[in-house]
């Protein structure tokens, strides 16, 4: 097995759940407690990605943030080097590509929150943000948990968004998934078996995870 692809792998999986926790918890909180009529506008656009073929908006995050783009020029400005085919690229690029996974649980396990209670919280002279964090946050504990693994499960076994976006570099962009399939490229079903395998089985552990943690927050099959 390619291990440096596995290290690059879990670094970029890991860095997007908690960067998605970071950021995904204000999108949601805004899409469950907002009354503005024109919401859905948004909430397409964050769930987008779920029905995006992943070749079309890597293709898309690839234009935005190229060197003629005005994001891709401001980072070379600032970094000095130029955003795609690097690690940082990709990154953000899966940030992107996660993007629902994380706020969907997150904003479902705001939505169930007793409305009560926020309210009193409110009436006892607590403010928004003391609520959020005293109140909300540890009754989505569930919510959160679920959001942040099916954001790290997501990122592991990306494809069509890496291709774009990353490239195919050794130690820096080469995932996984990219290793698999050079390794069937080249013939070598073995290889390309035995990391396989320890990819189902480290989703499979995060699909247990979920699981175990909360099945209604994000359920592939309705409950009995």
């Amino acid at each position: 097995m390619n291990w440096i692809a596995i290290g690059v792998t879990l670094k970029l999986a890991t860095l997007t759940a908690v960067i998605l926790l970071v950021i995904g918890m204000p999108i949601a909180y805004w899409v469950s407690f907002s009354r503005w009529r024109w919401k859905f506008l948004i909430e397409s656009v964050v769930a987008l990605p779920l029905v995006l073929p992943p070749t079309v908006l890597g293709f898309y995050i690839l234009v935005a943030i190229g060197p003629h783009s005005p994001l891709g020029q401001l980072y070379t400005v600032v970094v000095g080097s130029p955003l795609p085919f690097t690690f940082q690229g990709l990154l953000f690029a899966s940030i992107l590509y996660s993007l629902p996974f994380a706020v969907q649980p997150f904003a479902t396990a705001f939505d169930q929150v007793d409305r009560k209670l926020i309210e009193a919280s409110w009436t006892l002279g607590a403010s928004k943000l003391k609520t959020f964090f005293k109140l909300i946050i540890p009754l989505s504990t569930a919510g959160l948990v679920t959001g942040v693994v099916l954001s790290f499960a997501h990122t592991l076994g990306e494809f069509g968004v890496v291709l774009m976006v990353g490239g195919n570099i050794e130690g820096e962009t080469r995932t996984v998934s990219i290793d698999i399939y050079d390794e069937v490229q080249a013939l070598n079903y073995g290889g390309a078996a035995k990391t396989a395998l320890f990819l189902l089985v480290v989703s499979y552990v995060v699909l247990l995870m979920v699981y175990a943690v909360n099945r209604k927050v994000w359920a592939i099959w309705p409950q009995k």
